[in-house]
């Protein structure tokens, strides 16, 4: 773990207690954004029993979708900050279908047996833009070993413009949009702390190094700016 993505997990372990309020006012696009990625999941998904992974879970806000969704899902939450788990072992409370694992993404074997095996499915939502583009590369080709073949991978990630002009515009709009739905400047204050340590990658790039790993059926299913919904299947 680099030391930029230490500091990312100090903060976001301050703030886990008030992450999911913040959720719909940070995330303007918010209802398209999540559902764009259970309808890919629903599209997929042939049975009713699922064996899911959620890499960096934070508070198992996205998990908590797809259980809701799928209630025979099994489902293992991943994320380096304890108490963001915490927040998560409280949303689930009573739920034993429910596992919880602090780890390192950038480094943990995705196929390890403390962490069950192959994965049916294997989501991740506004987590990978922490780590460094060469960790993001090597995170898509563990994803991609660690799936079962045919298995899916759902990615609802923060994405850097494809040039300077368009991230500073993505800036922009985000700024508008926030302030529209009700953000405080001291909430502002505090989600630009965080995000001053994110290493968005361009989605073309994201796409490619899919790809490039093995990935089947890649694909942008969904963008509004900084935000976009991307998947790719194990070849059968």
């Amino acid at each position: 773990m680099t030391k930029d993505e230490v500091v990312a997990s100090i903060l976001f372990s301050r703030d886990a207690g008030t992450y999911d309020n913040l959720r719909r006012r940070l995330v303007p696009c918010f209802d398209d954004f999540y559902g764009t990625a259970l309808k890919l999941i629903q599209e997929w998904q042939t049975t009713p029993e699922i064996h899911v992974l959620d890499i960096g879970a934070g508070t198992g806000l996205f998990s908590a979708m797809v259980l809701a969704q799928s209630p025979a899902a099994r489902l293992c939450l991943l994320d380096g900050s304890f108490a963001m788990l915490d927040q998560a072992r409280n949303r689930f409370s009573g739920i034993d279908q429910v596992e919880y694992h602090v780890a390192d993404m950038a480094n943990v074997d995705l196929t390890g047996a403390d962490l069950g095996g192959n994965w049916d499915l294997i989501i991740s939502a506004l987590a990978i833009h922490h780590l460094t583009d060469d960790h993001k590369r090597d995170l898509y080709r563990r994803i991609h070993g660690a799936l079962k073949p045919g298995g899916l991978f759902v990615n609802a990630e923060q994405v850097a413009g494809p040039t300077a002009i368009s991230d500073a515009r993505y800036s922009k709009i985000w700024h508008e949009q926030i302030r529209q739905l009700g953000a405080s400047e001291e909430e502002i204050e505090t989600a630009l702390e965080r995000m001053s340590h994110d290493k968005c990658a361009a989605l073309d790039d994201q796409l490619q190094w899919l790809t490039q790993v093995g990935f089947s059926n890649v694909d942008c299913s969904f963008k509004a700016w900084r935000f976009a919904v991307f998947s790719g299947q194990a070849p059968n």
